[in-house]
């Protein structure tokens, strides 16, 4: 990307507090091309349209030499690309097969079975606020709960955290574009390695001693290396962007006092208030990873085949031929079929279980803790432009409930 170019001013940590500007002037070119030859596309129904469309490929291994493959490390980590960076029939195969432990129509239960497991986790985190008048939201709540909830889900040791934080940050890291260096290749490459070998190690136990978990009942049905991708895959992915959605949430009520009153008069808005927070501020800003596998003409713009495509989901989200007033937060918003998911065949597969998390946390956060207000307001952000979120968000408090 070239200096000055909007792709440029997007991943620049400088907009990362309020990259909204920046969308809205964005969508005043619905299919914009960058110098490099990268593809912005940043309205709703052609970022939707294209999410479904077969031409464009998630496999970054299509993309012509010279383009950098954002989305995962190089081939030398050893192992195959995680589901999510796979098209058709491949993705379809190992995403039928992950799902069967995790979700109906052959689990129907498992989810559900972890909601009594997830509130004891809420219960115990609260209770470690008593006696303090300040905390970071991220550090002491919303970080320990999805990490918690996705090493339950697979079956990996909670105790393990602080072995795999380091290896999960830098694979997070990866699908920035900002980290496409050869520093930052070469230390993506090498976590996936890491992580790979812990968890192949784990895998193998679980092979001879089965035990709770997706692990134990993948192992039967995947290959070594498939298995393993996706262990690495899900570790990381399934508890990154609910940090993120637990912070903004967080963040976005201790904005609107009002709303928090609300909100903690009327226990039935939790549904819409956190639909709408994930189209106010999705966890996942774009995905820039896609590649066009043919011409494709849209919004009266042909992409060319091999370009790469960045579908701008937050920019979708925000658009106003989609929805009505699109920069105010309105939990009675109607209609609100965003796309802080995604859409189509990669929409998010641990969606159900991020749901879950938002539903046990977030009420229960504003029914015992009463603030006193945001320390930092804009908190420091991560410097990830595509998971983007608060890395820390110190609070006040002013008491705590049983």
């Amino acid at each position: 990307m070239t200096p000055g170019s909007i792709t440029a001013r997007i991943t620049d940590y400088a907009n990362r507090a309020d990259p909204y500007p920046l969308y809205a002037e964005l969508r005043k070119t619905p299919v914009l091309r960058e110098d490099d030859g990268t593809y912005l596309v940043s309205t709703y129904y052609e970022v939707r349209g294209l999410a479904n469309d077969p031409r464009l490929s998630n496999d970054t291994r299509n993309r012509p030499p010279g383009y950098a493959r954002v989305g995962q490390p190089a081939e030398e980590s050893g192992l195959p690309p995680g589901f999510i960076f796979t098209d058709p029939p491949v993705h379809d195969r190992l995403r039928d097969t992950i799902n069967r432990p995790f979700g109906p129509p052959h689990s129907p239960r498992f989810l559900d079975g972890l909601r009594g497991e997830l509130a004891k986790v809420v219960t115990e985190l609260l209770d470690a606020f008593e006696g303090k008048d300040q905390v970071d939201i991220v550090e002491d709540f919303s970080y320990p709960l999805p990490v918690t909830a996705i090493c339950k889900v697979l079956g990996v040791p909670r105790e393990d955290e602080p072995r795999f934080h380091g290896w999960a940050d830098a694979l997070a890291s990866a699908i920035d574009p900002q980290a496409d260096g050869d520093d930052g290749r070469e230390k993506a490459q090498r976590a996936r390695q890491d992580l790979g070998a812990y968890l192949s190690d784990l895998i193998e136990t679980r092979r001879r001693r089965p035990g709770p978990g997706m692990l134990s009942a993948l192992a039967p049905d995947m290959t070594p290396a498939d298995l393993e991708a996706t262990a690495v895959l899900l570790l990381v992915a399934g508890h990154e962007t609910t940090v993120n959605a637990i912070t903004n949430t967080t963040l976005i009520l201790l904005r609107h006092p009002d709303l928090l009153d609300r909100f903690r008069e009327e226990p039935g808005l939790a549904v819409p208030l956190i639909e709408e927070v994930l189209r106010y501020e999705p966890p996942v800003q774009f995905v820039p990873w896609t590649t066009a596998l043919a011409d494709i003409d849209i919004a009266g713009t042909t992409i060319p085949k091999g370009s790469p495509v960045w579908l701008m989901l937050a920019a979708a989200n925000r658009d106003p031929k989609r929805f009505d007033d699109p920069d105010r937060f309105d939990p009675g918003r109607e209609d609100n079929e965003h796309l802080g998911f995604h859409t189509g065949i990669h929409y998010c597969f641990g969606a159900p279980l991020a749901r879950m998390e938002l539903h046990v946390a977030v009420p229960e956060l504003f029914r015992r803790v009463t603030f006193s207000g945001l320390l930092e307001d804009p908190p420091p952000y991560r410097a990830n432009a595509v998971l983007r979120g608060p890395r820390h968000l110190p609070v006040a408090l002013e008491g705590l409930t049983a």
